[in-house]
């Protein structure tokens, strides 16, 4: 009778330590699974660069463009990196756009590039298209001493879908065929003085065009025949409610334009804030209100398809309309410098830094995706 209780409790061991090793087996296979690609920094010191800009393609890909390892597409699996020797006229990206017809336009400190995916590579061999921007005969000389080069700053397509870019050299429309310098009342350099006072453009769905640059005051809006500028120094001061360190506002009078949300108000941001124009009176946001970092800078502004404004720059934090919530490391986002935001197909919100940083938020935490490389 004992021998038989021990073959049996010697049969029980044998079959848990197999049930065991069995088990153990999915459990490796599952942290395989966890495992992820990584946007990878190879260039540069690793202080330095950023995740500057975002795009998710008609495919579905995420793009990335960096400030010095050049541009990055991830498929969902993998990241392939584009670099000069890919055909780029610069391995700083400053934006990236998809039109309708389905080109990637790349503008970077050096120009602008374009990839179309459906094309099979250049008889160079060359993934990307260099274009030239004709530049008028009679443009003054670049006076800005940082940019000697033909900077591309950002780029849109218009609701009749002619593309616009601006640049160091100024605002350019291209209608697929030649480009023409953007201008109001016979001035050579559109309506502005100098050929480095745009940064930003951006649509709204009245088909006004909104333009704003960190060496103007306010923004400027288009109508198709004449220029208003919005000056945010005067029309914030006036704005007794609004809660904000006046020499800050005084200080960052201009604004980029960025977005309209579903209730049709329209989003502005600067290194003092961010303010919400609802088509008659301005509303400024600060630190105060509620935006992350000490100064309340935003660079970034984006809306998910839950409504939420998302806006990043000294920090994250997202706007549900009444209230911010902001993300800091203990939400495990380990850099706080914002630059791009972007939210993909599955409604995760991806994040770009400084230190070429890249972050995904899937609803509940932040996980790293990039990393640096000797």
């Amino acid at each position: 009778m004992l021998v038989k209780v021990i073959l049996q409790v010697f049969t029980f061991l044998i079959i848990l330590h197999f049930g065991i090793a069995c088990n153990g087996q999915p459990k490796k296979e599952l942290q395989e699974e966890k495992e992820h690609a990584k946007l990878i920094k190879t260039i540069g010191d690793p202080r330095y660069g950023n995740v500057y800009c975002s795009l998710l393609d008609n495919a579905g890909n995420l793009w990335f463009g960096t400030t010095e390892n050049g541009l990055y597409k991830f498929d969902g699996k993998s990241f392939q990196q584009f670099l000069v020797s890919d055909g780029l006229n610069s391995n700083s990206i400053n934006d990236i756009l998809q039109d309708k017809e389905g080109k990637i336009w790349i503008g970077t400190k050096n120009g602008l590039n374009v990839y179309d995916p459906s094309a099979t590579l250049s008889a160079s061999g060359k993934a990307f298209t260099e274009i030239q921007i004709q530049l008028p005969n009679n443009l003054p000389p670049n006076t800005n001493e940082y940019y000697q080069t033909h900077v591309v700053h950002d780029i849109m397509q218009d609701q009749a879908g002619k593309l616009w870019f601006v640049t160091i050299d100024g605002v350019y429309i291209y209608d697929g065929k030649s480009f023409r310098l953007f201008s109001i009342d016979g001035a050579e350099n559109g309506f502005l003085s100098s050929n480095d006072k745009v940064e930003r453009v951006f649509e709204d769905k009245a088909g006004n065009i909104w333009l704003g640059g960190r060496t103007n005051k306010g923004v400027y809006r288009f109508d198709g025949k004449s220029i208003t500028n919005f000056k945010l120094e005067e029309l914030i001061i006036k704005n007794e409610s609004a809660k904000f360190e006046k020499d800050r506002i005084v200080c960052h009078s201009w604004a980029w334009p960025q977005l309209q949300d579903k209730n049709g108000n329209i989003w502005f941001s600067n290194w003092a804030g961010a303010y919400r124009y609802d088509g008659i009176t301005f509303t400024s946001f600060t630190k105060n209100d509620g935006l992350p970092g000490n100064n309340g800078l935003v660079a970034k502004i984006i809306e998910d398809k839950n409504g939420n404004i998302w806006l990043g720059g000294d920090g994250l934090c997202r706007y549900d309309g009444k209230s911010f919530t902001s993300f800091s490391t203990k939400d495990g986002l380990p850099n706080l410098g914002i630059w791009t935001i972007l939210e993909d197909k599955s409604e995760n919100i991806w994040v770009g830094t400084r230190e070429t940083g890249l972050y995904l938020y899937d609803g509940k935490t932040f996980i790293t995706y990039s990393e640096y490389q000797n």
